[in-house]
């Protein structure tokens, strides 16, 4: 039986009564709105329905994967977090994303007694650089890629060791960005080494610089399962200036390329969807609305936040997950929403509906 309006509108009234006790017993407490904003977010989160998450084969390696990849690195780099990991889990969040200490601290370290308790259900991931400081146009020597892949192959046992576990079924080249690198066949010997001692199932790489160029190589290896590269609404995101690419094509235009790899049965991942967006409203000058002007009406009269819409457009574009970096409540939900929904605002090719 629907709701009469009085009721809903009566729960309506109740929550953000709720939401506006929480923020001013916290105002009092710290003497900072802020804080007493981030607080009532974080406790309207938790208390609200989740919807039910949608999943997809994450490529030859046959996992029915969340579309929501929990991105540890940030969250978990300075303490545990088994709270907010536990609440993306029984909302049924099942991939687990980490990086090598080097990078992302103690994060590993702090993942591994989640992971360790829920390592039957969870497809988990880390990933480490490829060590040798070889540049994007390099063409670095055999002597290098031997070094390379052996200095890879150590993090490798450093993560696992960090982790607490003897096995992670994915492990990238973290922030790829030279093509000669993701080709070598050192480094393929050094993964089938790992693999054949049972420390790792498939080889992934991340990059979101010379994303292009990289991902192209990794296809034409056809050595890799999964890569997570970084795209936007707008096109390929570049890490060196913060922002969309000058001179991508918009995500749409580049479907060719990443159906491409995902025929060749690489599991495709976005990152970085909504960093753009992110980055410019922290420093107090952005446009939330950057990438509106991709969207038709149906997705930007949906509901969603300038975040929500970023991310439901690139699942819907080609890619099987999107992963995100979730450090509160009211992030996980917020991207949780976007990925369990996003099929709905587009048809099966991805055209908008409506």
């Amino acid at each position: 039986m629907a709701d009469r309006p009085e009721s809903a509108g009566r729960r309506r009234f109740i929550r953000y009564a709720s939401v506006a006790a929480v923020a001013t017993q916290a105002l009092l407490r710290s003497g900072s709105v802020r804080a007493a904003w981030f607080e009532a977010r974080e406790a309207d989160a938790r208390g609200l329905p989740w919807p039910r998450m949608a999943y997809r084969t994450l490529g030859r390696t046959g996992f029915e994967a969340s579309r929501l990849i929990f991105g540890c690195g940030a969250s978990l780099s300075a303490r545990p977090r088994d709270d907010l990991l536990e609440t993306a889990f029984d909302a049924g969040v099942n991939v687990y994303d980490v990086g090598y200490k080097h990078y992302y601290d103690d994060a590993e370290k702090h993942l591994g007694p989640f992971a360790r308790r829920r390592r039957d259900d969870i497809f988990l991931i880390s990933k480490a650089i490829v060590p040798g400081d070889i540049g994007p146009d390099d063409e670095p020597s055999a002597a290098q890629l031997r070094r390379a892949a052996d200095g890879w192959s150590a993090l490798l046992d450093e993560s696992l060791a960090e982790l607490g576990v003897d096995h992670v079924d994915a492990y990238y080249l973290m922030a790829s960005n030279n093509p000669r690198v993701v080709a070598s066949e050192e480094i393929h010997r050094a993964f089938e080494r790992a693999r054949d001692a049972g420390k790792v199932s498939y080889l992934g790489l991340s990059t979101h610089q010379n994303a292009e160029r990289v991902l192209a190589a990794a296809v034409d290896t056809g050595r890799f399962d999964l890569a997570m590269v970084a795209i936007t609404p707008g096109g390929w995101y570049d890490w060196e200036t913060r922002e969309v690419l000058p001179g991508s094509p918009p995500m749409k235009d580049l479907r060719p390329q990443l159906d491409r790899a995902r025929a060749a049965g690489i599991g495709l991942i976005g990152m970085k969807a909504g960093r753009y967006l992110a980055g410019r409203q922290w420093l107090g000058w952005g446009n939330p609305d950057a990438f509106d002007r991709y969207y038709d009406r149906r997705l930007l009269e949906a509901g969603l936040s300038p975040f929500q819409r970023s991310y439901a457009f690139v699942l819907e574009h080609g890619l099987d997950a999107v992963n995100a970096d979730i450090q509160a409540f009211s992030h996980l939900r917020e991207n949780f929403v976007a990925a369990a929904t996003s099929a709905s605002l587009f048809d099966s090719d991805g055209e908008r509906l409506g």
